[in-house]
């Protein structure tokens, strides 16, 4: 008798484990779907601030130009350097590889300078949080 209630227990023990395995298996795809569409809407916010402002850019330019060479200073074309170096980020983001050189980079970060990662004072742990929260609930209490 006892073999019997111990391969039931065996059976529905794997049965939580597979509905459990499934349900990570699950969750982990959900947080990747959603992570996708944050960066894809990321990218497509950049993408569209980049027409309007290469548009911003171009006028910029053809007017500062057009100053510079009726007041016969260069000095007036000084604001077109800034304005490139915004132009080319958001132009690498929205259509280059800033993103794979990125990715690259923490790849790299992940798998030779990992202490860079650690958190101060290591990981928080189950009794942390305990203490943390009995001092905030006595807190509560007292007032």
């Amino acid at each position: 008798m006892g073999f019997v209630v111990s391969k039931a227990m065996n059976d529905s023990l794997k049965g939580q484990q597979e509905f459990l395995r499934l349900q990570l298996e699950r969750q982990i795809i959900l947080q990747n779907l959603i992570r996708e569409r944050q960066t894809a809407m990321q990218i497509a916010w950049t993408r569209e601030f980049l027409k309007y402002f290469g548009t911003f850019f171009g006028l910029a330019a053809v007017v500062l130009t057009t100053g510079a060479i009726k007041r016969k200073n260069p000095a007036v074309l000084l604001p077109i350097l800034p304005l490139s170096f915004v132009f080319s980020y958001h132009y690498d983001v929205g259509y280059g590889t800033l993103l794979q050189r990125i990715r690259g980079e923490a790849e790299n970060i992940l798998d030779t300078q990992s202490t860079l990662l650690e958190l101060p004072k290591g990981p928080l742990t189950f009794e942390d949080l305990e203490k943390i929260r009995i001092s905030q609930s006595n807190f509560f209490i007292e007032k």
